[in-house]
């Protein structure tokens, strides 16, 4: 850290603030906002002749770095094919052909958006998809598989156990280790201003903050409203109106109707055992198997033992369970196949309990 006093360190610190310059001039960041920026830095260099520039170097140099890492004006490319997103969809889940055809047509609407060579916003006032449904249901799941589908990258901010509005909308500079709100963070962290973005389990937020946690949310669901979020940390309109948010909700008792009115609600189903057969034998077997390292040719799962794991202890669980049922079995496999070398391993009827994993 520099210090007041030692000429090297104010060297140092001159060279990182003409560094800054040079990366704001070359930015593409909002006129206004960057000529403030720039005269921050320009009061930044006269402070140093008083040897009182060091705690004003770290605070002025952490807010230009995250003005440089929005992503102002970047745009990822949609894809605006209905057959390939479909095809990634049907790949991803099993079932769920209404939800995936809601996709589908939002998807089409974005096309005819471009081909008019109007913006490409997915969100309305009524269509900001909320899905809603026990945990496990695969909610998170389906968003991260809109967002492949669609070509746009993937962030995902968790609501449950929010107390506090700040978290999603930054501290003002003037507190001790302000920084941006949840909101910023994510954008800039997927690095286009056009993400799909899961505000995941809306209905948890902590008691006693239910209003104020709302009240944000209202601003980042409407799009009269979003077009100039404000940041608190930032303290800058940032243009929000072309994310793609998504909600869930295990329930929606405790959403306010202020919200649920911004919201378009999908209630995720209930899976039979027949579909859980299927997601875990075609779906989670093939992804936990190449997660695991364990050659596809050492390992074995006789058909008829699949209605043993999707209730691997005689009662229904969840498709996350069920994940991890698999995952768990197939660690166990991994462990024999390098301390024996066996050839191959198979899962039957007679042995299928010595490879549940024990919780």
């Amino acid at each position: 850290m520099p210090i007041a006093g030692e000429p090297q360190n104010e060297e140092k610190v001159l060279l990182e603030i003409q560094t800054l310059l040079d990366k704001l001039e070359k930015a593409t960041v909002p006129p206004n906002l960057k000529e403030e920026t720039k005269e921050s830095l320009v009061r930044l260099n006269r402070a140093m002749q008083h040897g009182v520039y060091q705690q004003e170097y770290e605070q002025t140099a952490k807010y230009v770095e995250w003005v440089l890492r929005i992503p102002w004006t970047n745009v990822s490319q949609d894809n605006l094919d209905i057959k390939t997103a479909k095809d990634l969809l049907d790949k991803s889940h099993y079932g769920l052909e209404s939800i995936k055809s809601r996709i589908l047509e939002y998807l089409s609407v974005l096309k005819l958006q471009s081909e008019k060579g109007t913006a490409q916003k997915i969100n309305s006032r009524n269509n900001v998809i909320c899905f809603v449904g026990l945990p496990g249901t695969g909610k998170t799941s389906f968003a991260a598989s809109i967002a492949q589908s669609l070509g746009r990258k993937f962030g995902r901010i968790p609501m449950g156990g929010l107390s506090n509005p700040m978290v999603l909308r930054g501290q003002p500079r003037a507190f001790p280790q302000a920084e941006p709100g949840a909101i910023i963070r994510t954008l800039a962290q997927c690095g286009t201003k056009n993400p799909v973005i899961l505000l995941d389990e809306i209905d948890s937020i902590s008691g006693g903050a239910e209003s104020d946690v709302m009240g944000v949310l209202l601003e980042l669901l409407d799009p009269e409203q979003n077009q100039a979020f404000t940041d608190y940390y930032i303290n800058f309109p940032v243009d929000l109106s072309q994310v793609f948010f998504i909600a869930s909700a295990n329930r929606m008792g405790n959403i306010t109707s202020a919200v649920m009115d911004r919201l378009e609600t999908i209630i995720m189903p209930r899976y039979t055992d027949e579909d859980k057969v299927v997601i875990a034998r075609d779906y989670i077997y093939p992804r936990e198997l190449q997660n695991s390292g364990v050659d596809p040719a050492k390992v074995k799962f006789a058909p008829d033992i699949w209605p043993r794991v999707i209730k691997p202890f005689g009662y229904d669980i969840d498709i996350r369970n069920i994940q991890r049922t698999v995952n768990g079995m197939l660690r166990k496999v991994a462990r024999k196949v390098v301390e024996e070398n066996v050839p191959l391993v198979e899962i039957n009827e007679q042995n299928y309990r010595d490879y549940l994993p024990q919780w």
